[in-house]
């Protein structure tokens, strides 16, 4: 018996990187994780049947965050999914992990899309996410949002971004204080370089580079930061809300 034995979770973006992993880690302590993609089914199955393999439990929901009708269609594949397998449509664990990732973009040159993409898939979607899963997530339910540890530092080509991602922070802190009466806990993850298995992550000089910005002098894998999510998934992390946990590997440490 896991720790989440008979609990459902949500993972958006969960197809690749710190989303799948977090997948497979909240599925091997017992979870039916439902497995949320944008654009690439067949990754998001290939993450179903890792967890199925290790004998957990997974299906795949698709939906494009950011776009019109996107909550609509993601609760439906979810219910539905839910229902399938369970006989009703609760979900205790909601992980905000789809991201629109920064192309690194200088401030003169950021364009109107390219802002309103990063605030629309990394604010607004969350925030909606979050509103429509709150008839669903039992009381003593956990939501975790992904954010970056980009937001404790001046990194001016990821000012769109970080942005971004600030406001989904503060989105934690405010929701943490309106659920607390529901024992609903809301936190933030704040990841620092993570090796997501992007082609950039082969070149050598790349990653010798980004490595230092880690006191351990390495990237982080996926599931260095999915052990901490799974973790505030369970019992034991009762007693944390509102908090943004810094998961750079002492990336701030100067």
């Amino acid at each position: 018996m896991g720790k989440l034995s008979g609990k459902t979770a949500l993972v958006t973006g969960s197809s690749r990187g710190i989303g799948r992993a977090t997948a497979i880690g909240l599925a091997r302590e017992g979870a039916l994780v439902a497995v949320h993609y944008a654009h690439n089914e067949q990754a998001a199955q290939e993450t179903v049947e890792l967890i199925e393999k290790d004998g957990g439990q997974a299906f795949t929901v698709g939906a494009e965050l950011g776009t019109p009708g996107d909550i609509d269609q993601l609760f439906a594949g979810l219910e539905a999914g839910l229902t399938e397998r369970t006989g009703r449509a609760t979900l205790d664990i909601l992980v905000n992990n789809a991201a629109e990732v920064s192309r690194g973009t200088v401030p003169e040159e950021v364009t109107a899309e390219e802002f309103d993409k990063a605030f629309a898939v990394n604010t607004k979607a969350p925030f909606f996410v979050i509103q429509r899963a709150l008839g669903l997530i039992p009381d003593g339910g956990r939501v975790v949002n992904i954010s970056t540890g980009l937001t404790r530092v001046a990194t001016p080509s990821q000012a769109v971004y970080a942005m971004s991602k600030g406001a989904l922070e503060q989105l934690s802190l405010h929701f943490a204080r309106h659920l607390a009466p529901r024992g609903i806990t809301v936190n933030s993850v704040l990841p620092g370089v993570t090796d997501n298995g992007s082609p950039v992550f082969q070149i050598p000089e790349l990653r010798e580079q980004l490595s230092q910005f880690s006191a351990y002098k390495r990237l982080a894998e996926p599931r260095d930061v999915a052990g901490v999510v799974v973790f505030l998934a369970t019992e034991e992390a009762d007693w944390i809300t509102g908090v943004s946990l810094d998961v750079t590997g002492g990336g701030l440490l100067g």
